[in-house]
């Protein structure tokens, strides 16, 4: 088999397991909630957690490849993924649960961060668009059966532990695979170990932990207010400390510069804000088919999968004629129609049609497609090409910070309406009846889907300010960052 192939098969591979396991704990929430004897909060952590470990291992993964070498830590990325599966399988507590879906979500950052750079060094130029566009259908393939495989887990083996275990022998495999057929890179020897910005490093992961726990604790009520308090203090400070220690560091973890580009900042505000509008959408369907409806995990699953093929089908559709008559009309449209879609979702109740359901979905995933894919040709398009690995970087960063905060957003939202205490009985399963408590956590649920349709309306100034970028602008903003270097 030609190298190319081979490289493309193992990061496949690779991609395609962080993408069910970024989607696994969603459908089986309930049962592991359940298992575990964890609130609400916890059960939010547990999911949310995995997609913090990768967040934080974004930002250093790109520099260590280049002093390291891809091959070791991509190999160490598959084998932090398997321990991390593996413990998580063994845990016996919620928090054992939180700390371990961490380090799996640390091992799958590594292995989707660096399978791009391992493509691209393996495939000849004219081939790369379809190596690459390969490769993320496997991750997006791999999210969409997430729904559906911990449904057929929890249905035929009835052990919330197996949704991890699983995981294990194929990681083995992956790991042994990844470093018998991948070539190492030279490492960069240019005397840039000592670049490596811890500090910029530490400022941001404390950033980003202290705000999900100071949405954790508000929902609690009025006894955390105190702890929840601390929590925005020490996020304001730490983002502060970061931004302010990232303008003066040689070589930033962020180039926080970029955001001088307009069309950059624009659309890296507009798509944080859409993603924390939509990133709960997809648990609070779940809860909806399972808690209201009384459906298996599996029916759960495969219930929702209209959404994601309205995505993969419009998102391509979507960018290929942005590029004929420019991301605007595209990326306005899309937060226009999603907002409408979140709307629709806070008319949803016991009584809704399934079809009606599909509907709802279908413009849903539209929807964010329609928007996704220009939004993101326009926000690395803006860049000047040497800056192009840094932005992207920041614009991944950017959405899955936005992603984990729309859960705990959501929690809290609900518990305004609905007291948290019962938030938690009815979505581990203990309330089974509906009762005038499901009637009440059936309307915690459209009072947040009324929150994230207004929340995601406000996308459209900062997606329709941002301007057009042209071929002026992006060697402007190469001058500028040039000054700035």
């Amino acid at each position: 088999m030609q190298y190319k192939w081979l490289v493309l098969t193992v990061t496949t591979i690779g991609v395609l397991m962080a993408g069910i396991d970024a989607r696994i704990v969603i459908i089986g929430l309930p049962e592991v909630m359940a298992a575990l004897k964890a609130d609400v909060e916890q059960g939010i952590w547990i999911n949310q957690a995995y997609l913090l470990g990768s967040v934080v291992v974004l930002l250093l993964v790109g520099k260590l490849t280049d002093l390291v070498g891809r091959k070791h830590i991509y190999t160490s990325g598959f084998a932090i993924f398997t321990v991390g599966s593996a413990l998580t399988s063994i845990a016996n507590d919620p928090l054992q649960v939180i700390l371990f879906r961490v380090v799996q979500g640390i091992g799958a950052g590594i292995i989707l961060t660096n399978s791009v750079a391992l493509i691209v060094d393996a495939t000849p130029k004219h081939e790369l668009g379809f190596s690459l566009s390969m490769n993320n259908l496997g991750f997006r393939i791999g999210a969409m059966a997430g729904l559906t495989v911990s449904g057929v887990i929890l249905s035929l083996i009835g052990d919330w532990r197996a949704l991890f275990y699983i995981n294990v022998p194929i990681g083995i495999f992956g790991t042994a695979w990844a470093h018998l057929s991948i070539k190492e890179t030279v490492p960069s020897n240019n005397g840039e170990r000592a670049c490596v910005d811890w500090n910029g490093f530490f400022a941001f992961s404390l950033f980003v932990v202290s705000l999900l726990l100071a949405l954790t604790f508000a929902a609690y009520g009025i006894a955390s207010q105190i702890i929840t308090f601390e929590c925005a203090i020490i996020s304001a400070v730490s983002l502060a400390a970061f931004v302010v220690y990232e303008k003066r560091c040689k070589n930033p973890l962020l180039d926080l510069k970029l955001l001088k580009i307009r069309e950059y900042a624009g659309g890296i505000l507009a798509q944080l804000i859409n993603a924390v509008a939509w990133g709960a959408v997809l648990l609070l369907l779940s809860l909806h088919f399972q808690i209201v409806l009384g459906l298996s995990p599996i029916d759960a699953g495969l219930r929702i999968i209209p959404f994601d093929i309205a995505f993969l089908v419009l998102g391509p559709l979507s960018g290929k004629f942005s590029d004929r008559f420019g991301h605007l009309p595209f990326t306005t449209l899309g937060i226009v129609l999603s907002s409408i879609s979140l709307y629709l979702f806070s008319t949803v109740d016991a009584a809704t049609p399934y079809s009606l359901m599909v509907l709802y979905m279908v413009l849903f995933g539209a929807a964010i497609g329609i928007f996704s894919s220009p939004n993101m040709s326009s926000i690395m398009s803006s860049v000047p090409a040497e800056r192009r690995g840094i932005a992207s970087a920041f614009r991944v960063t950017v959405f899955n910070v936005g992603f984990a905060a729309s859960l705990n957003l959501a929690v809290l939202i609900i518990s305004l309406t609905v007291p948290y205490t019962l938030v938690t009985q009815i979505t581990a399963g203990y309330v089974t009846s509906f009762t005038a408590d499901k009637v009440l956590f059936v309307r915690g649920l459209k009072t947040t889907y009324l929150w994230l349709a207004a929340l995601n309306a406000t996308a459209i100034f900062p997606s329709v300010l941002r301007g057009k970028n042209t071929d002026r602008q992006v060697r402007e903003s190469s001058a500028e960052l040039g000054d700035f270097l």
